[in-house]
Parts: C-alpha cells; structure tokens; sequence
C-alpha cells in the first residue's frame, strides 16, 4: 500500500502520459507545466491531483488499470490530503 503521497505523485506521473487529461488538469487546478515540480512539494496541490481523480470515475478507473493501483489506494489518499467527506453539508 502507497502512502497518500506516494499515491499522488503515482498521479501526476500518469497524467504526464495522458496530454488530454494533463490539459484538462492544469487549467482546473490553474498550475502550469513549469511550475509542477514545485507545487508537488505542496500537500493541497497533491490534494487536487487526487479529487481530479475522484470526481471522474471512468478517470479513476483507467489509471487503476493503467498504475495497478487498487482504487481504495486512491480513496485513502483523498481522504488523508483533502479530509473526510462532509454529506451533512450537501
């Protein structure tokens, strides 16, 4: 089992390998591509890289295939960089 960080990083190396889903993230999360190094040493920057997984579950699920990473991995990371989910809220 990966630590939530190593899990993060686990994504952003994916990502790199996926030009479309990179885009996509890099305009969401407002970083450019100069400045990743940087903010992978930021833990709510790790964060967003793992709610950009879990707010699209087909996303999710391709880079479990393409990783092995068992999707649970992925649910501990979100919780442990972003924090339980709040339902009482919604």
């Amino acid at each position: 089992m990966k630590s939530a960080d190593e899990t993060a990083i686990a994504i952003l190396s994916w990502l790199a390998s996926e030009p479309e889903l990179m885009s996509r993230f890099l305009a969401l999360s407002g970083t450019d591509i100069g400045s990743l190094r940087q903010a992978a040493g930021d833990p709510g920057f790790l964060g967003g890289l793992v709610a950009f997984l879990m707010e699209h579950e087909p996303t999710l699920m391709a880079f479990c295939a393409g990783t092995g990473t068992p999707p649970e991995d992925v649910v501990r990371a979100h919780q442990a960089l972003s924090g339980p989910a709040d339902f009482a809220d919604g």
